[in-house]
């Protein structure tokens, strides 16, 4: 016997007719299981869940490289920045501070080390475009006035002179608060303003030291003190 098929896509067979009113042969309707076809043609549950699970994946991503480009979190390796900031702690930097603003006296960034840039510092910015840094007498002095300093507990060395150093057009003369023990522009001399990777913005670790780090006013002898 052979099958057919009308327009609507309904199956037919030819069948021998026994009521001896035709030709011999008839047709009749034969039953699909159109149910069960249209099922085996949707997505199994399985690859439905891996799908998800993919996407799920993708998107976190994309969040998460988009996160690093507007904040990264950094763990304090030393103690060059004491009593403002101990070894552990870990604070976010905001890496959208100096791309939308001006870099200023006072702020506490995180910058490639000039001499290896694969090793990021934590200093306190110190100087800025033109100034003339000096270290002499336990004292800084910026363009011949002396610098206040009521953030540090850690004065530098008796003895000790730096400089003068001046800083260039698109440059920063940064400092550790632990004048003592840190290695900075005394050191490795002003550093370019590109290798900065932003602003320490907000203190994560440990979680009773959460919250807004705040960037202090430096203020010279010879200006005032702002309130």
């Amino acid at each position: 016997m052979s099958d057919s098929s009308n327009s609507a896509g309904e199956r037919f067979t030819l069948q021998p007719d026994t009521t001896g009113t035709g030709d011999g042969l008839r047709l009749e309707p034969v039953e699909t299981d159109t149910a069960a076809e249209a099922t085996e043609k949707e997505p199994s549950y399985g690859w439905t869940m891996v799908r998800e699970l993919v996407e799920t994946v993708v998107l976190s991503l994309v969040i998460f490289l988009l996160i690093r480009q507007v904040v990264q979190n950094y763990r304090i390796e030393n103690h060059s920045m004491e009593p403002n900031f101990y070894e552990g702690q870990f604070v976010l930097v905001n890496k959208l501070a100096y791309r939308l603003g001006q870099p200023d006296r006072g702020d506490v960034i995180v910058f490639h080390n000039p001499r290896n840039t694969s090793e990021d510092y934590i200093k306190r910015i110190i100087g800025l475009p033109g100034d003339t840094v000096e270290v002499n007498n336990q004292t800084v002095f910026i363009n011949g006035e002396a610098l206040i300093e009521d953030f540090t507990h850690y004065p530098i060395p008796p003895g000790e002179y730096s400089g003068p150093f001046v800083v260039g057009d698109n440059q920063l003369f940064v400092m550790g608060d632990n004048r003592p023990n840190s290695s900075d522009s005394r050191v490795f001399g002003p550093i370019d303003q590109d290798l900065a990777v932003g602003q320490a913005w907000l203190r994560i670790w440990p979680l009773n030291e959460f919250g807004i780090v705040q960037h202090v006013d430096l203020p010279l002898a010879g200006a005032p003190v702002s309130q």
